[in-house]
């Protein structure tokens, strides 16, 4: 409740700050009282729907809806006016009065434009530009056997944000065979919270095809610990039915265990951990169980949440290359840069520490607001090599 309150008071500020500065500087100059009036009415049912959204909000995917198109809404209007002011202030300071400040207010208008319509695209097409992103992954340690071994990484597909959507997750499958992989990852979080979220998009996941087989993890939310359940029986219930269905997918879950991948006289260990986040998220991995029989062997490791690595591999294991997702890089990347960056130090891409490497895979689907900007949705295609 503290957080939501929070974030309320921030969307208050961001609302009224620039609101107050526009119509100071801009707005009460206008003869006309009743035209002075219409420009808050914007804001005003802004502010009415904040209230409703906040006041009624609970952990269901109606409530995530309504909450994703209030915040598309938002950001659409309230973004514009911040960077406008923002760009006014600036040129209003240092450039001379009349033809200056003219200029001045041209430029942050179409800036302000520009980023209307950039939300705008982001929220339309934004979540379905799926973007292949190939990255080698060189490693003394790697069996010559497994020289071009291709790896498909998937990530946080979030079914729940796709109802009624197969066509997207169709075009995105499709994306993912095309590349012909050797192996296909996915490293959790398939469904926002209900099992069931997932039922009509089982015939298109199930299509995922790749010589050695299609390996999962569990994510933070796949445990459904965001939404109220009547019983622990019954959020018990909806974890073993997420479970099963992946089975019917012929997805294999690999939860605190391993298997092996042979080719060409040559094995690595592929090593499954349930969620190991750090608080609030919850901690359900073992390591060594996990891993127990893969000594001196080159180890691979699903783990959904990056900031396991720093805690857990580096300082506790030999594990050659982690495969993470979780971060989404907020979904939100402006000129390579993303807020993630103040949550996560390892939240997008590769990162090397001595011989051991993470990739983050910034995610397929999306949360709380059905955008993405710049942190387009990804494919990772790894292409492992032995490094001479």
């Amino acid at each position: 409740m503290r957080h939501i309150f929070e974030l309320f008071l921030l969307f208050i500020a961001m609302t009224g700050l620039p609101d107050w500065y526009i119509y100071r500087t801009y707005i009460r100059k206008w003869r006309k009282k009743a035209m002075r009036m219409l420009y808050w009415i914007p804001s005003i049912l802004l502010l009415l729907g904040m209230v409703y959204v906040f006041g009624s909000f609970k952990a269901k995917p109606e409530s995530m809806n309504l909450l994703g198109i209030f915040l598309i809404t938002f950001l659409t209007i309230n973004v514009p006016k911040i960077v406008f002011s923002l760009l006014s202030i600036l040129f209003r300071g240092i450039l001379p009065k009349s033809k200056g400040q003219f200029w001045g207010n041209c430029i942050a208008g179409a800036s302000a434009l520009f980023v209307m319509g950039y939300i705008l695209y982001g929220a339309f097409f934004g979540t379905e530009n799926f973007q292949i992103r190939e990255t080698t992954i060189l490693s003394k340690d790697l069996p010559k056997g497994f020289e071009n071994y291709r790896i498909v990484q998937i990530s946080d597909i979030h079914c729940g944000s796709w109802a009624g959507d197969t066509k997207a997750l169709q075009k995105a499958v499709n994306l993912i065979n095309a590349q012909e992989p050797d192996l296909i990852v996915f490293t959790g979080d398939l469904v926002n919270n209900i099992a069931t979220e997932l039922d009509e998009f089982m015939p298109v996941l199930s299509q995922l095809k790749a010589r050695d087989g299609v390996y999962s993890v569990l994510g933070n939310h796949d445990y459904a610990m965001y939404i109220p359940w009547e019983s622990p029986e019954k959020k018990e219930q909806n974890l073993i039915a997420l479970k099963q269905k992946q089975a019917d997918m012929n997805w294999i879950l690999l939860n605190n265990r391993h298997v092996k991948l042979y080719q060409n006289g040559d094995s690595i260990a592929l090593i499954g951990v349930e969620n190991c986040g750090r608080p609030p998220f919850p901690n359900y991995a073992k390591f060594p169980e996990a891993m127990e029989g893969t000594e001196g062997m080159f180890k691979i490791l699903l783990s959904h949440d990056p900031s396991s690595w720093r805690r857990e591999v580096l300082p506790e294991t030999d594990i050659q290359l982690t495969l993470s997702g979780h971060t989404h890089a907020m979904q939100t990347k402006i000129f390579g840069f993303s807020p993630a960056v103040w949550v996560y130090p390892e939240y997008e891409g590769l990162y090397t520490e001595g011989k051991q490497m993470l990739y983050v895979n910034i995610g397929l689907g999306h949360l709380m607001y059905p955008l993405r900007l710049g942190a387009w949705p990804e494919i990772t295609l790894l292409t492992l090599k032995r490094e001479e």
